[in-house]
């Protein structure tokens, strides 16, 4: 009996003893699980990289690559290490369990699941070009409105600035992005700007409308809203300076031309802008994405065939083809029955049928049109045949610059400013960068993925090519 009692004792303290012990790994966990976690996620091929910054029952989350930061998340805690973020305003969701050195678990959004890691402490990316102050210029924040839209923005003037400095407003690519159109950690509107304003020329970047300190309606807009957002800010600008320009990267060059059409602008660059139809972009885009991954040509051959009916279908208001009468695997079914449902936008049907080089004949002032020849989202050879094409008051292939005293042809061979860009007449620079992809970077492949790999964010020598040309074209007014 003592015997039965003892042992029955000793059971007791050990329950105890291991209910302490398991307390102390839960409060251990719950404590290790604090500070910030990172990962990257893997989608068809691309990479994202993720940044939890966990609290003990709040959360926030960056996604660097895109701009974003301090997206509210929820934090939940179960036993043994485990922990549940939600994310409601992107709907998604993270499982984990923190195993001592790591967080395994699965990462949903939007009815899909991806297994993702996370480790301790946020990615490192070198970004030399990134500028740091203290600054040789100012920057200021500035706000315009179009309508119930209000454009926040930092307007950049160098040293000595005055009505007769040069200015040009920024306008980003597709998608909503801040007045840096920070991406993969890179942020190439604050490059231009810093360079820009080095060499004695204004800028005005801002936050797309409905994103960052901007306000506005993102879900009826369309190219025509955002056209008009960067008219009202030409219209800032035009309260402070003569000579006012547009730069304009992807779907921002589209615009730029347009507002060029319109006679609002005295100077354009386009980088990388979209002159083909939407409908043709988005179908070049499509065609060489699923060439990448190895995809048969038939079922490529159709997959572009349905998109191709579906746009014509959004753009004459028509009814959308079924996936089903075109002979695709279930995973391109299941993506376009997923993509019937985004083209039923106003921003798509605007975009679809949008077609540039309809009016380019219209555009009167000069332009400086670059693409690079490894883009892989506006194809280069394709969009300055268009520009050239469709310009009028002729072209160059090339403009000079000026290193340490010395002409440097950024074409083939070496030329003298006069020759490439004549004083007399407002001619217009259309070129092809070799080696570059969409972002301008150097780079192997082109493809979107490569981007965050890339320590460069913006071609130093197309950097030169412009403000050379700006300090041209400026001069002959």
């Amino acid at each position: 009996m003592k015997i039965i009692l003892y042992l029955r004792e000793i059971a007791r303290k050990m329950k105890r003893i291991f209910a302490a012990l398991t307390l102390t790994f839960i409060a251990t966990a719950s404590l290790a699980q604090t500070g910030t976690w990172s990962g990257r996620l893997d989608v068809s091929g691309t990479t994202l990289s993720l940044v939890f910054h966990i609290g003990d029952s709040t959360a926030t989350l960056d996604v660097p690559d895109q701009g974003a930061k301090a997206i509210p998340v929820s934090v939940k805690r179960s036993a043994f290490g485990s922990i549940e973020l939600e994310v409601p305003s992107i709907n998604a969701s993270y499982k984990g369990l923190w195993t001592g050195k790591l967080i395994t678990g699965t990462y949903s959004q939007n009815g899909m699941s991806f297994p993702l890691s996370l480790t301790p402490g946020a990615p490192v990316l070198r970004r030399p070009q990134t500028p740091v102050g203290p600054f040789a210029y100012v920057n200021a924040d500035v706000s315009f409105s179009n309508g119930d839209a209000v454009l926040k923005g930092t307007l950049t003037m160098p040293e000595n600035c005055s009505r007769q400095t040069p200015v040009l407003l920024m306008v980003t690519g597709s998608g909503l992005q801040n007045r840096d159109e920070a991406m993969f950690g890179h942020k190439p509107f604050a490059v231009i700007a810093d360079a820009f304003a080095k060499a004695g020329i204004a800028t005005l970047r801002y936050d797309d409308r409905g994103f960052g300190e901007s306000t506005g309606d993102v879900v009826s807009c369309t190219t025509e809203d955002l056209k008009n957002d960067a008219l009202a800010g030409i219209g800032l600008l035009r309260e402070k300076f003569d000579h006012v320009g547009v730069l304009g990267h992807s779907e921002g060059g589209s615009i730029a031309l347009m507002l060029a059409a319109e006679g609002k602008a005295d100077f354009v660059i386009s980088l990388a802008g979209m002159v083909a139809s939407g409908s043709e972009t988005l179908l070049d885009q499509n065609r060489r994405a699923l060439q990448m991954t190895g995809m048969p040509e038939s079922e490529t051959n159709n997959y572009c065939r349905f998109l191709a009916d579906a746009y014509a279908a959004v753009v004459n208001d028509m009814p959308l083809p079924s996936p089903d009468n075109y002979c695709l695997p279930a995973g391109l079914k299941q993506n376009a029955f997923m993509l019937s449902t985004s083209l039923k936008t106003p921003y798509m049907k605007y975009f679809l049928g949008m077609n540039v080089s309809d009016i380019l004949g219209s555009v009167k002032c000069p332009v400086m049109a670059l693409n690079g020849t490894k883009d892989t989202q506006v194809d280069c050879d394709r969009n300055l045949s268009l520009l050239r094409q469709g310009l009028s008051g002729g072209y160059s292939e090339s403009v000079s610059v000026t290193v340490s005293g010395s002409e440097r042809g950024s074409g083939s061979g070496s030329h003298s400013r006069s020759a490439s860009v004549p004083d007399n007449t407002s001619v217009n620079v259309i070129k092809a960068e070799a080696g570059l992809n969409h972002l301008f970077q150097h780079c192997r492949t082109g493809e979107v993925s490569e981007y965050k790999e890339i320590e460069e964010t913006f071609s130093p020598d197309v950097l030169t090519e412009m403000i050379t040309w700006l300090h041209l074209r400026v001069s002959q007014k």
